[in-house]
């Protein structure tokens, strides 16, 4: 265009360019932006049939180099080339930790220290790599975040990955970090190591530093961390643990919990065996005990009985295991309303259905037989110093129940969290020290095994973790290649065992002795291996005054 051209244009020009400009650069946002949701679209969709990359363990990724490392000929670091993460309430200096919610995390600054235990990794070689979803505000065993989502469970993606350490879980599952970090209050690290199949290990109350953690209960707060890999865990606790809490020892002594077996739906026995021919095929283990733990607990721990539910609950085989919980609950909601009441009520925090109606129960909750909630603790761990002493180990499932599928219409309800809590509070409220061994599954569930070692004693636990793990492995792959007979009649028995035994239940609240007795002796007749119907048919035995019968069992 020549320049009489242009200047015909007059003073209109310029405005009229600015306009075609304007219309190109609306017209380029728009198909910027449509390509951009439709980008997003896609990536949606492929989250949502092959998972996010990282499977929604992180809600903040960051890398924190390790400590710097000794020059050769030194030997290098016990965690040099390993990566970890921590759940969302370990403090990382100039980073705000979450705590699982937006709404503390927008309410708090960023920290001006990073927690205890992450330096030390760091200290020794291990690099950090980012936060970990959790429950909020430390609450909640699916492992689900209203905000943040849930993570994916590797080990079985329809199902919950358990919580509140349900990311730092899925992280070490899915090959993400070498190992990571998480507290554990009422099983928040162990129930997750059960659904999602990895190790774990819960250190004694007050061995490892929280300094750097957002608490739930101080008082019932351990540190305690995942792993693929038993070496991996060991080399954690040697880290992490002080030198004075134990090694091996020249003879130990497995106790284990039948009673606790006897309440899960897989075949317990076999999980019995897996253990015992395990340490028969290792030096150093005295044969192993068969105790009641619900009935040690009960006599061992006299303030307990006033938590205990009525009688007919008593029969049931859960109850030392439900007060146990009662009180670990009550006496976590006292804590959490201590450090924590004045946030909830100015902030009111956008929170989940079932962490809401837990933070109001803990909200709301007074300080009436507080007291007697610590003495129960104190008594519980001289009840199992008592038991264990240096040498012994208490083998127990971690949960009595399953995780649930992450459709469920009623995510939770007092029977899953009753059967998640049934036997964290024996490590939680004693404060001793807990690893979970993963077994495999059954019925595409998963299933662990747990050792439990007196106050104190993490390093002897786990040093036993480690010398077991491969035999106990070994086991598990044996029995998984035994051709089994069919056990669907067996376990319709079981089940109609059940059935006859809440007859005889009925019964008995109805003060029919004879017609109790006769169900419960039916009951034994189809499974002879449950404890509970033989104390049940002997309570039976005693209202009708019959003590000789009573006195034979």
């Amino acid at each position: 265009m020549d320049s009489s051209a242009r200047s015909g244009a007059g003073g209109t020009g310029g405005y009229s360019s600015t306009r075609v400009w304007i219309v190109a650069g609306v017209a380029v946002a728009g198909v910027i932006v449509f390509v951009e949701a439709a980008r997003r679209s896609r990536r949606w969709l492929r989250y949502r049939s092959d998972g996010p990359p990282d499977s929604g363990a992180f809600c903040d990724r960051f890398e924190l180099a390790p400590a710097p490392q000794p020059p050769p000929p030194a030997a290098r670091q016990l965690l040099s080339g390993l990566t970890f993460a921590a759940s969302d309430n370990f403090e990382i200096e100039g980073y705000v930790a979450g705590f699982g919610n937006p709404d503390w995390k927008r309410t708090h600054k960023a920290a001006t220290r990073t927690a205890i235990a992450v330096t030390m990794l760091r200290k020794h070689g291990g690099t950090y790599v980012g936060s970990t979803v959790m429950d909020e505000l430390g609450f909640g065993f699916t492992g689900g975040n209203l905000h943040y989502g849930t993570p994916i469970n590797p080990a079985s993606p329809s199902l919950f990955p358990g919580g509140s350490c349900s990311g730092s879980a899925v992280a070490v599952a899915a090959q993400l970090v070498d190992f990571a970090l998480g507290t554990d209050t009422t099983g928040d690290v162990r129930i997750p190591a059960c659904f999602c199949g990895v190790l774990c290990f819960k250190s004694s109350h007050g061995v490892v530093s929280t300094l750097g953690t957002i608490p739930n209960s101080q008082s019932l707060e351990t540190i305690g961390w995942f792993a693929r890999d038993p070496g991996v865990l060991h080399r954690v606790g040697d880290v992490l643990l002080p030198a004075a809490t134990g090694g091996l020892t020249q003879t130990r002594q497995l106790f284990f919990a039948d009673d606790c077996f006897q309440l899960l739906k897989p075949p317990y026995k076999k999980t019995i065996n897996v253990i015992e021919n395990a340490i028969q095929t290792l030096p150093g283990y005295q044969p192993p005990k068969h105790i009641n733990v619900c009935q040690y607990i009960s006599s061992h721990v006299p303030s307990l009985k006033d938590f205990c539910e009525p009688t007919m609950k008593m029969l049931e085989g859960m109850s030392a295991f439900k007060a146990l919980s009662t009180v670990m609950l009550l006496l976590q909601r006292y804590e959490f309303k201590t450090y924590h009441e004045d946030w909830v009520n100015t902030v009111k925090p956008k929170l989940g259905l079932d962490i809401s109606t837990r933070v109001l129960q803990a909200v709301n909750s007074t300080s009436d037989n507080i007291k007697s909630l610590y003495i129960v603790r104190n008594e519980l761990r001289a009840a199992l110093k008592n038991l264990l002493k240096d040498t012994g180990i208490l083998v127990l499932p971690t949960t009595a129940g399953y995780p649930l599928k992450r459709k469920a219409k009623q995510r939770l309800s007092s029977g899953f969290e009753d059967r998640m809590c049934a036997f964290a509070g024996i490590a939680t409220l004693s404060g001793c020290c807990q690893a979970v061994i993963p077994l495999g599954s059954h019925n595409d569930h998963p299933i662990s095994v747990s050792f439990v070692a007196a106050h104190g004693l993490d390093k002897f636990l786990l040093r036993n973790i480690l010398y077991m793990y491969s035999s106990i492995k070994e086991q598990v792959v044996l029995v998984s290649k035994l051709v089994i007979a069919p056990v669907i009649n067996r376990e319709a028995d079981f089940g109609a065992a059940e059935l006859l035994k809440e007859k005889g239940n009925s019964a008995f609240k109805g003060r029919q002795w004879s017609k109790a007795v006769e169900f419960y002796s039916d009951s034994i007749k189809l499974n002879d291996t449950n404890a509970t119907y033989y104390c049940n048919r002997a309570a039976a035995y005693l209202e009708l005054g019959r003590y000789t019968f009573y006195h034979s069992f």
